[in-house]
Parts: C-alpha cells; sequence; structure tokens
C-alpha cells in the first residue's frame, strides 16, 4: 500500500492507482457536477438538435441549472425581430433537447435579443474566390488521384 501526504487525499492507494475522480482537477470536477457537458454538447450540435431555420437567428448562451440538477434553463441568444418565432417554437425546442439527451434537461427557455448581422452573400463570394485560386493551385498537382480527391473535396466545399 501506497500513502500519499502531498496532494491533501486520504485514502490509499496500491502502487499509485487513483480512481478517476480523484484524477480530475478541481475545477473539471465542478463543471462536471453542474452539468457542463451537456452545454458544450447543446453547442456542437446546435444546427442538428433544432434545425437550419431556428439556428439562423439563434444560438444557445446558457444553461442555469437548478441547485438539485434535475432541470434548467436555457439562455438563447436571438436575432432582433425573430423573438416571436422562438417564442412559438419554445416548446418543440425544449422536446429535441430533451429527447436527445433522453432525460429532462430543459424545463424553460429564456430569449435574450441581440443584433445577430449574417452576411450570406459576403461568405458565398469569398467562397467562389477561395475555390477559384485553389482550383488554379490543384491544376499544378501532378499526381492524378489526389489532383481528383481534392477536386471532388473542393465541389463538396462549393455545394456547402
Amino acid at each position: 500500500m501506497h500513502y500519499k501526504q502531498n496532494n491533501k487525499e486520504s485514502k490509499t492507494y496500491v502502487q499509485g492507482l487513483r480512481s478517476f475522480g480523484n484524477t480530475l482537477p478541481r475545477g473539471v470536477k465542478g463543471i462536471l457536477k453542474r452539468n457542463g457537458y451537456n452545454y458544450s454538447e447543446i453547442i456542437s450540435k446546435w444546427n442538428k438538435l433544432v434545425g437550419k431555420e431556428i439556428s439562423s437567428y439563434s444560438y444557445p448562451k446558457s444553461i442555469k441549472m437548478d441547485k438539485g440538477g434535475d432541470s434548467g434553463t436555457l439562455v438563447l441568444s436571438v436575432k432582433r425581430g425573430s423573438e416571436i418565432d422562438i417564442e412559438y417554437s419554445k416548446k418543440d425546442i425544449i422536446d429535441k433537447i430533451n429527447s436527445y439527451f433522453g432525460y429532462k434537461l430543459i424545463n424553460e427557455i429564456r430569449l435574450k435579443v441581440s443584433n445577430i448581422k449574417t452576411n450570406k452573400t459576403n461568405k458565398r463570394k469569398d467562397k467562389i474566390l477561395l475555390s477559384n485560386n485553389l482550383n488554379e493551385q490543384i491544376n499544378k498537382i501532378k499526381s492524378k488521384n489526389i489532383r481528383n480527391s481534392l477536386s471532388e473535396f473542393l465541389d463538396a466545399f462549393k455545394n456547402d
């Protein structure tokens, strides 16, 4: 048995082995207890969870969990003028998020209005210019297989 005194742990371990909970830093433990991993999951899957239309004018700002951790409030940042659309689809968003996680994570949605600017036309022009420059560089590649693969990838990028 091995006893470590310098790390403020009171348990003994066989040859330095520790439980997973004891290996995590203190800050990470707090985030996991407050369901912080759920927030990151909602952010990364926001487009898939709520659909393109809703995600184009809203995004999750934060999740506030109750003390028991049983239910939470999702705070959404919404583009000015689109509040009514989100207001009518609150129940649908809550159902989609809860069904994704498999338990009742979100009970309520609160809205915060912000000025989200989307410049889709500028992004599209940038993509076209970028793809034209890349086409020229791809054509300079000697290997036919690599050239074809990169061309297919660029076509998929243009269609996105």
